[in-house]
């Protein structure tokens, strides 16, 4: 049985419960109720009992069997997204952008064939509503859609919610240094006089500037660039940033930027991007500013960070810091931390405590309002140890002494990491032998010469159709180019532009980017999963030795 699902997972295209509400024009309370009361509703073919995914075949069957006829005519949004994902595929930001352009700029926008055969159904859908609902719709379908898993620039809604709750009070001035599609940053158009965006994807970029312009939001501008690498709001100060930026990137541009005014805590590793973040968000606040921003958990407690979340803390800076319930990313199961952090006015405004929160055992709906025991204000001096610590169930379970939620909390969060792991690693069968890079190869330099590629110092980045990233950065990683990268003093460095890629179709790239980018996960789960490990046993010692643990009994496995 479920091998049988593993197979539809992979072979039939799925649907969560609120896009078959948008198939059949009803809202996520009626699917809901499709599915108690009639029991030949089809049965959820993978996802967790939060967020279950439908065989959309199976679905469009029990649909067309229903006496009412419930989704025997499409709407003509769900024509309109269904033609887009033909036309586009899976790059469905390109096909959203288009229908923006075409909102937008009317005849002006360009034709073709393509085009020609979205306007008639653009059309049909602005007689009864205005452009801007009906890109929001579209967006929110995207949005809500199952094939996005791991992708960057989606902010989920109920994370947004969370990231405006404790924000607090209103922002004149609001900044996203990684505004993706602009979700999180448009939020905040109904608080501010002035909203600022930067991404690092050209095509998001294009899309949120369309997207704001629909939405007849007040001054915002949104930039294309890597806001590390090629800050275009230099002198910009904002009352408020937030930001929920891309995680695990090694090359964030540590060594062009090592003398960066930005680096007012320290210079982060290459390790810890997000520090990378932070400092860059903190630098762009105005006196009096707040930083809100989306940290993984494990940046709370990593070695390589210490430094410079000591610095944070000894500052006074750091207000506060919530542990929000499991499923708020977009793209991702696990819990996320938000760090808030003010610049004050003057000294008299530095903080003597930390607020932790730890929310992590709601339910996703839940009011973000902590309940007695998952809030208190932790001192300063009690943060600046030699861990430097700051996940909020750390010090929130010290100080209701309760050492076996804590371990038993870390010990169940090892095991769904560990469940993880045997996911990402991807099945692989035998090949026919041989070393591919000793067939038919070109080198990246060749690559990067006809355009089709850009590289930085230890990776590439494809600019065509023609070349999947994912499979440059596999083989660019493979032993028979590390060789290479190795000089005759036994040094290492990544030779980029001289490591060789085997020739194939764009289909074959895919199907081994798809491998590597699951072991790149892997590695990273791999690594998180070891100071994870040392945290765990020395909260164990800790507990055993204190007498707030006890070992388990004669007989007793668990």
């Amino acid at each position: 049985m479920e091998d049988d699902t593993a197979r539809l997972a992979a072979t039939e295209p799925l649907v969560t419960a609120a896009e078959i509400a948008r198939l059949t024009g009803v809202t996520r309370a009626a699917v809901s109720n499709w599915r108690r009361r009639h029991e030949d509703f089809p049965a959820p073919v993978a996802g967790g009992a939060g967020s279950p995914l439908f065989s959309l075949p199976e679905v469009r069957s029990w649909l067309a069997n229903q006496s009412k006829g419930k989704g025997k005519e499409a709407s003509a949004e769900v024509r309109l997204w269904e033609q887009l994902r033909t036309i586009y595929g899976d790059d469905m930001v390109r096909g959203l952008t288009q229908v923006a352009e075409i909102l937008v700029q009317g005849d002006r926008a360009s034709r073709g064939s393509r085009e020609d055969a979205l306007r008639s159904l653009i059309g049909e859908l602005a007689a009864d509503r205005s452009p801007a609902e009906l890109l929001a719709g579209l967006t929110a379908r995207y949005v809500d859609s199952s094939g996005r898993a791991g992708s960057d620039g989606i902010t989920s809604p109920r994370l947004t919610q969370a990231i405006m709750y404790f924000a607090g009070e209103e922002a004149r001035t609001v900044l996203d240094p990684a505004c993706g599609i602009g979700s999180l940053l448009f939020s905040f158009g109904g608080r501010a006089d002035a909203l600022s965006g930067q991404d690092v994807d050209p095509a998001n970029a294009r899309f949120a500037e369309l997207r704001g312009g629909l939405m007849a939001l007040p001054d915002v501008t949104v930039r294309a660039g890597d806001s590390l690498r090629n800050d275009q709001y230099q002198d910009l100060k904002a009352e408020l940033v937030v930001c929920e930026p891309p995680v695990g990137v090694a090359d964030w541009g540590r060594e062009d930027l090592l003398l960066d005014p930005r680096w007012e805590f320290g210079v982060p590793s290459r390790a810890e991007s997000e520090l990378a973040w932070l400092q860059h968000c903190y630098f762009h606040t105005t006196p009096g500013g707040q930083v809100v921003m989306v940290m993984p958990t494990s940046v709370a407690y990593r070695k390589a960070g210490r430094r410079i979340r000591a610095e944070v803390v000894r500052r006074g800076l750091l207000t506060h810091v919530v542990a929000l319930p499991p499923g708020m990313a977009a793209s991702h199961s696990l819990s996320v931390h938000l760090w808030v952090l003010r610049r004050p006015t003057d000294a008299h405004q530095l903080v003597e405590s930390v607020r932790m929160t730890d929310l992590t055992g709601n339910a996703l709906d839940a009011s973000f309002e902590p309940q007695p025991g998952q809030s208190t204000e932790v001192p300063r001096i009690e943060l600046l140890d030699d861990t430097v610590d700051l996940t909020p169930s750390t010090h929130i379970a010290a100080r209701l002494t309760d050492y076996a939620a804590q371990y038993a909390a870390v010990r169940a969060d090892i095991g769904k990491r560990l469940a993880l792991l045997q996911d990402l690693l991807p099945t692989l069968s035998e090949g026919a032998g041989g070393n591919l890079q000793d067939g038919a190869v070109v080198s990246l330099s060749e690559l990067a010469r006809a355009g089709l590629i850009r590289t930085s110092e230890d990776a590439a980045v494809s600019t065509s159709e023609q070349l999947d990233t994912d499979y440059l950065n596999g083989f660019l990683r493979s032993s028979a180019n590390n060789r290479r990268s190795t000089t005759a003093s036994g040094t290492f460095r990544t030779d980029t532009r001289g490591a060789r890629i085997p020739q194939m179709g764009i289909e074959d790239q895919r199907r081994y980017g798809a491998a590597f980018r699951s072991l790149v996960e892997f590695e990273r789960l791999v690594r998180d999963l070891t100071e994870l490990g040392e945290r765990a046993a020395t909260l164990a010692r800790d507990g055993l030795t204190g007498g707030a643990l006890l070992p388990p009994s004669e007989g007793d496995g668990s």
